[in-house]
């Protein structure tokens, strides 16, 4: 056995020992695979992700699983009847899938029974609870989750692990159960920056990323801002946020210019208020049946509520939402003229409690809204021992840009200690 083998062999029994350790006290997968495989993986392919175990938010078809999208009215589900593109993709790569991640009702806002393993107490964020706890616990290397507003985002700052939300439509989304076609975008919450790379170009497909767009500079023009809202961040977010403007700065080229304070115009209450109208509807228009069905009852309430409301938006509505969306988009990339990268924050806090909640989105919804992708960065602890998380931001299209400052950044980060497991406090 050589050096890699040995290697992935020892994270390979890690993982195993972290499913086994965590997964009861945290409930991050609702279904595991009975034999995690990469059986559908070609022998010609390059396996640029052999050895990685992957985590499949349950809004994602894996073959021969249900997909049950959270909801007790798909509990009767059949078996897919095969991978969603992306998983296929992975598969081909040569990752192992692991099972199907815990989400929120079809990746709506009503909270789960997953935990955050830094503090069980605490909402592990959401929709794609379960891949960003799965990711923290050290269970997988790599979870697909989706955002639709900041389903992706918020796990990935509330765990602690790195989270990648592509450009709108680089990533395909067949096999995936909608909630508003309008944003719905799969993105990957994973270990490392690196991890998180790899798995956008193979999911993306061999044509999509080429040399071209391989940033072709050291220099790059940062700027940082925060969204103009009522809610203000809480004072160890901010250090963060300061902190990693140094941190920006160290790995700029000596002859760039230093990071640009950006303030911002946008109505971010209309934008999210639009984006609610605009989502509401989509979602009904694809899933009210279910409002008419026997197991309506089923339904959770904030879902339920959400599909009321969006059988009600009238044609006008949704095509004036949809106008201020446009328009607002326009006006912001226009204020960022001459900006490549924007150092903000996806969340004002760390994670909140299980309070009912899966934490606060306004700010990452305009950015969902916008389009462009998204990268959010752990950064050490806070003094509650929750993790603090900055968030990077680049114009569509821009992705791997984006991905070559945040794994210039990743390094200078502070530390983050992994969590402790219940089990493993029982057994000292």
């Amino acid at each position: 056995m050589d050096e890699s083998d040995s290697k992935a062999t020892g994270r390979s029994v890690r993982q195993a020992s972290a499913l086994q350790r965590w997964e009861s006290h945290i409930r991050s997968f609702v279904e595991l695979c009975p034999q995690p495989t990469n059986s559908a993986a070609k022998p010609d392919d390059q396996g640029d992700l052999i050895n990685i175990k992957v985590g499949v938010k349950d809004i994602i078809d894996v073959q021969g699983m249900p997909t049950r999208n959270g909801s007790a009215t798909y509990r009767d589900a059949k078996p897919a009847a095969e991978d969603a593109t992306v998983v296929a993709s992975l598969r081909r790569a040569g990752a192992s899938i692991i099972g199907k991640t815990t989400t929120t009702e079809f990746a709506f806002t009503d909270p789960t029974d997953c935990c955050n393993p830094y503090d069980l107490t605490r909402s592990p964020g959401g929709s794609s609870s379960g891949s960003g706890a799965a990711v923290a616990a050290g269970i997988v290397d790599m979870a697909l989750g989706t955002q639709t507003a900041g389903s992706l985002c918020r796990p990935a700052a509330y765990c602690g692990v790195v989270g990648l939300k592509p450009t709108f439509g680089v990533l395909p989304t067949d096999g995936v159960t909608p909630l508003a076609v309008s944003f719905d975008t799969v993105g990957i919450i994973a270990s490392s920056v690196d991890i998180a790379r790899k798995s956008l170009i193979i999911m993306a497909g061999p044509t999509h990323f080429h040399s071209s767009n391989e940033p072709k500079r050291n220099e790059f023009r940062v700027a940082r801002a925060l969204l103009p809202t009522e809610t203000v961040a809480t004072t160890e977010t901010l250090c963060a946020f300061h902190d990693a403007t140094t941190a920006i700065g160290n790995v700029l080229d000596p002859q760039s210019a230093s990071v640009k304070e950006l303030n911002i115009k946008a109505n971010v209450a209309d934008i999210v208020s639009a984006h609610r109208t605009v989502m509401n509807a989509e979602a009904a228009q694809r899933h009210s049946l279910l409002l008419q069905s026997n197991r309506v009852n089923l339904l959770r309430p904030n879902f339920r509520a959400g599909l009321e409301a969006g059988t009600k938006v009238s044609v006008t509505e949704l095509e004036d939402a949809r106008g201020l969306l446009s328009l607002a988009k326009e006006e912001f990339w226009l204020q960022l003229t001459g900006v490549d990268i924007v150092l903000t924050l996806a969340v004002p806090d760390a994670a909140p409690l299980m309070d009912g909640t899966t934490g606060f989105q306004d700010w990452l919804t305009p950015w969902t809204v916008f389009g462009g992708p998204l990268v959010c960065l752990p950064w050490g602890l806070d003094s509650l021992g929750r993790p603090r998380s900055i968030m990077l931001a680049a114009t569509p299209g821009q992705d791997l840009q984006l991905l070559a400052m945040a794994k210039r950044l990743e390094p200078l980060a502070p530390f983050l200690p992994p969590p402790s497991a219940p089990s493993d406090n029982c057994s000292a």
